[in-house]
């Protein structure tokens, strides 16, 4: 088992890796930690006591969300071109951003936030 992972959840098979703690989290902003695999940067995203997590790194022009972006709600509005993606789901929601976000399943435990490492797409419903 790899030793950033902390738990694995033997009813669904998933894995569970800390990223950073609650407390370490800029207010009012995104934050950002390292991937557990340390392949990519991860933009941290509160919102209604929710903590969301997805790709730092716009899909369109790759410009980072943590330190360039702006979140309004739900929202993550890139600010090289204006392309916006749901924090929740990474779905790209205004042109010229086509390719939704990869987002990971968050939880929190005693004020530390684990990803399942494993990224997930947003898939429009057929």
């Amino acid at each position: 088992m790899n030793s950033d992972v902390i738990a694995k959840d033997e009813q669904q098979g998933d894995e569970w890796a800390f990223i950073c703690k609650v407390a370490d989290l800029p207010r009012n902003d995104i934050g950002t930690a390292k991937h557990p695999g340390g392949r990519l940067d991860l933009a941290i995203y509160q919102l209604d006591g929710e903590i969301y997590v997805t790709s730092d790194r716009c899909t369109h022009g790759a410009a980072s969300l943590s330190e360039e972006g702006e979140q309004q709600g739900h929202i993550v509005e890139c600010a090289w071109h204006n392309g916006r993606f749901d924090v929740r789901t990474g779905e790209a929601l205004t042109m010229p951003c086509r390719t939704p976000l990869p987002f990971f399943d968050a939880k929190v435990i005693d004020g530390d936030i684990y990803i399942n490492p494993k990224p997930k797409r947003f898939k429009k419903p057929e």
